[in-house]
Parts: C-alpha cells; structure tokens; sequence
C-alpha cells in the first residue's frame, strides 16, 4: 500500500480558522433593534386592522345605530358611507403606532435591563412578574406621548368622516382650531387605557411563554415552532389586555369625538362620560375589541420575534429561570 506523499518542503499549508460566532449586540446597536422591529409589528398590525377599529369605534360611540355587532357594523359602514370609509384614519394609525412601538418594545426591553442593572440579576429573575409590570408601565407612559397626538386625530377621522381628508390636513385643523391641548385631551384617558392594556398585554405573554418554555425548552425547538409560541402566548395577552382595558378605550373615544365646554377640564370631562356610561355602557363594543386586539398582539409578538431574528438581535433579557 503507497504510502502518502509528503508537503513540499516549501508549501505552506493554510490554517484551519474555526467558525466566527455572529457577534453578540449589546447598548445602542441592540436597543436600536428592538425599537426598530416593536415599530414595524405595531404599525403593520395596526395598520392592516384598521377597518376592524373603524367598526369597533363607531360601535363604541354611537351604540343606537351600530347595534348588530361586529359583521352588521361593517355592512352598515360599508352601505352608508362605502367600502373606503373602512380605511377612515389608516394614515395616523400607521404613524402614530410606528412611533408608539418603538418606544414601547424597546423600552420594555430597556427597562428590564435597569431592572437588573439596580437589583441583580438574581433578585430581578425572582421578582419577575413585578419586573415586567414596571417596565411595562415605564414604557407605555413614554409611548404615549407619541401616540397621542396621532390618536387624536385618528378618532376624529373615525368619528367625524367629514373632519378632514387625511392625516396631515385633520393634524393641522386640530392644531389650528384647537391648539396644541387639543392633542392632549385624551392623554389622561390614553394612559388610563394604555398603561393597564400593556402592562397585562406583557406580564400575560411573558407567563404564558414561560410556561411554554419549562415543558420545551427554547433551544430544543424551531424558528417556526417559536413563532407558533409567539402566536399564542400573544393572543391569549391580548384577550387579557383587552378586557382590562375597555373601559378606558370607550372613554378616549368619547372624549376625543368632541371638544370639552369652554374651561371644562379633562379631569370633569372624564368624570362625567363615566357617570354616562356606567360599567355596562363602558363595555360597549368589547365583542369587536376582543378580536381585534386578540389579532393584534399575537401578530405584533410573531412579528417582533422574527424581525429580531432576522437583525440578530438575540440580546434580549431574558429572566426566567
């Protein structure tokens, strides 16, 4: 048997150089990620519901005339003002939750990083839930003061068709007739919805995952079976934040349908539409809400995994055990 030829003494063989690990983000470079993949799930998910929130919106603002749920609401929008009215504020919903996502995905993710930075990393994992709930909170409340000139608007679009043509014209006659309070009339009931909803919306998936996830183990599944834990850990949030929620989402839409009487404070206007309302009344249209928020989450969580994915952002905090 030949036996092998040996190098020339001259020829140098190249290095076996071992597969580089794709690097691991941390600071900006990850945080600018999370912001970047929270606005595009909220704004696409959003967006693409738009003539669900339409429905929900008239159902909840003028309940004598949107009385035969979700599919006759549709068939009544569509027959007395056409299919294109479904689409009423898709401009300011885009806008506004692309803003709103950035700062609440993001910040979430960001506040549970200070939450270990201040307590440790063990103290945080074993508090979790309270962990979750704070940055929750401390993210919405900055996502808001984004949103909630867009909502604004977007609810006067909705409810008024012949407001404006659009976002930028129904912006500018917001801020020319009312100024720049006219924006913030609902931010007291935006953040009495929003807070509670995503602070549910995050605690409910982040348990519902965890429990997944001490049964198969992450690592042991695939990217698509991630996906499908995304899916339902979103949607069951979703239901839960939506419920927790629907008072205050029929509260900012009657608050922003109309301007308050002159010197009436937010504070009296509130106490007032509640007074109306009553807990029945404020529950008014949570069949369509149920739905469309349901649809939301699950689809923005789904979304928001893979965009992460796909900009190797795999930092994130992750503190359960």
């Amino acid at each position: 048997m030949a036996s092998a030829t040996p190098p020339s003494p001259g020829l140098v063989l190249p290095a076996v150089v071992p597969a580089k690990a794709p690097e691991k983000l941390t600071g900006l470079s990850l945080y600018s990620r999370f912001a970047f993949a929270g606005a595009v799930c909220c704004a696409v998910t959003h967006g693409a519901l738009t003539p669900v929130d339409v429905v929900k919106t008239r159902i909840q603002l003028d309940p004598k005339t949107y009385n035969n749920g979700m599919i006759g609401g549709f068939r009544k929008v569509v027959a007395s003002e056409g299919a294109a009215a479904l689409l009423t504020g898709v401009g300011p919903t885009f806008a506004g939750y692309f803003l709103q996502g950035a700062f609440k995905f993001g910040g979430y993710e960001f506040f549970k990083q200070q939450s270990i930075n201040v307590l440790g990393y063990e103290t945080a994992s074993n508090n979790r839930t309270a962990v979750y709930l704070t940055s929750a909170a401390l993210a919405e409340f900055f996502a808001d003061i984004a949103l909630c000139p867009l909502e604004a608007t977007r609810i006067r679009l909705v409810s008024e068709p012949t407001f404006a043509n659009g976002l930028l014209s129904g912006f500018g006659k917001i801020a020319k007739n009312e100024g720049f309070a006219g924006f913030y009339s609902g931010f007291g009931p935006i953040l009495f919805k929003q807070v509670p909803y995503t602070m549910a919306k995050f605690v409910v998936y982040e348990k519902v995952a965890e429990s997944f996830y001490s049964q198969f183990p992450k690592s042991s599944l695939s990217d698509g079976a991630q996906t499908g834990v995304n899916l339902g850990a979103g949607l069951i949030a979703g239901f839960a934040a939506a419920i927790v929620s629907q008072p205050a989402d029929t509260m900012l839409s009657k608050i922003n349908k109309t301007k308050g009487a002159p010197g009436e404070s937010t504070t009296s206007r509130l106490i007032k539409i509640a007074r109306e309302l009553g807990i029945r009344g404020s529950y008014t249209g949570i069949g369509a809400r149920l739905f469309l928020v349901g649809l939301i989450t699950a689809g923005q969580f789904s979304i928001y995994g893979d965009i992460k994915k796909a900009m190797n952002a795999t930092g994130g905090v992750e503190l359960a055990k």
